[in-house]
């Protein structure tokens, strides 16, 4: 009896999705002993997607496509890689992996890009494992990795305080359609940070509170889009203006085009725009292309749940 022979199976492959996010609100504090922000933030998800597709390997590789992928680390500092690194020794796995991430968060944009890489890391990993670890387990390693890693884990609508890692949900009501002027050349969060300490280096800031944002959480409950672009607030917008002066260039655009509230997103350089609806956001878009303002542009709905595998 002759065998035929038989291809080998490829190898299990784990793909996950994680959203970016805008702040609706960020509401920076003094900078403390430690060099660390208080924050009080509103974070929205939005569908604007990272991928990471997890394969068996016997390292950790990292590889990466996708608009501005040239300007993603691969080495050790890749927070991916941090990610999977971290779950392997908490879980007491020996496995390595390959995670080829593909982009669609602008890079050093203030979408929180590399955050989501290591939320979708944190979960590719987990079922390419099969450690079995809870959501919450996944969450304390999400906090380790840094402030934006917890919400894109969990997605939807938050609170968050601290330095932005600690939740609390958001009621929502409805979606929101969101058009983005997004520029291939990054601002440096530490950058934007250090040039906010200097704005306020003779009076200090306040320390943030949950009370800032009454109208803005009203405003997500009652689903008023209206209410929500006059709420929208960014301690950081100065800052980010201060290092990059054309930024008013794309906030002007919107508002002329009818934006409902447009804003820098996080420590930018990112233009987040409200649109009155999935129509209206377009136009917004349309304008940024029209007006010569953004390297890219994108639209977008939220709020979207967090990292979530798509593909085995």
């Amino acid at each position: 009896m002759t065998l035929t022979p038989v291809d080998a199976l490829p190898a299990r492959q784990v793909r996950v999705r994680a959203p970016g996010k805008v702040n609706l609100s960020l509401r920076v504090g003094p900078r403390q002993p430690d060099g660390f922000h208080p924050l009080s933030t509103v974070f929205q998800a939005v569908s604007v997607y990272e991928e990471v597709v997890a394969s068996p390997h016997d390292g950790v590789l990292v590889t990466v496509s996708g608009p501005q992928s040239a300007a993603v680390p691969t080495d050790d500092s890749n927070l991916a890689a941090r990610a999977a690194r971290l779950l392997a020794r908490r879980a007491g796995v020996t496995d390595g992996v390959h995670l080829h991430l593909v982009k669609g968060v602008p890079v050093a944009g203030g979408m929180a890009g590399g955050s989501a890489d290591a939320a979708a890391a944190l979960v590719a990993c987990d079922a390419l494992w099969s450690t079995g670890m809870s959501r919450d387990e996944l969450g304390g390693l999400a906090a380790a990795l840094g402030a934006d890693v917890p919400f894109l884990l969990a997605g939807h609508t938050a609170v968050g305080a601290g330095r932005g890692d600690l939740l609390t949900p958001a009621l929502t009501r409805g979606e929101f359609h969101w058009a983005f002027a997004v520029r291939d050349q990054g601002l440096s969060t530490a950058a934007v940070y250090a040039a906010y300490d200097e704005r306020h280096r003779a009076a200090p800031p306040a320390t943030p509170s949950d009370a800032d944002d009454v109208p803005l959480m009203q405003a997500l409950l009652a689903g008023d889009a209206t209410a929500l672009g006059q709420a929208l607030h960014n301690d950081l917008q100065q800052a980010a203006l201060d290092l990059a002066p054309d930024l008013a260039e794309p906030l002007q655009v919107a508002r002329d085009a009818g934006a409902l509230g447009v804003v820098v997103s996080g420590s930018g350089p990112t233009v987040a725009a409200l649109g009155r609806n999935r129509q209206h956001a377009l136009l917004i878009a349309a304008a940024f292309t029209a007006a010569g303002v953004a390297d890219r542009v994108l639209t977008a709905t939220g709020p979207v749940p967090g990292a979530r595998v798509v593909g085995e």
